[in-house]
């Protein structure tokens, strides 16, 4: 997510210190452009709710 603009910090809800750890070790990854891109094909965007 961070390589994505304009995202600059991903929400990370840690309930158990494993939890942050893999968060903290997902900094490190680097995806392809195609890696991307397959990760995002499924995605079906929805409309916020609960905000007034």
């Amino acid at each position: 997510m961070l390589q994505k603009k304009p995202i600059s910090a991903p929400i990370v809800g840690a309930t158990r210190l494993h939890h942050l750890d893999d968060a903290v070790a997902a900094l490190s990854l680097n995806l392809s452009a195609d890696e991307i891109r397959q990760l995002e094909e499924l995605y079906v965007p929805h409309a916020v709710t609960g905000f007034k």
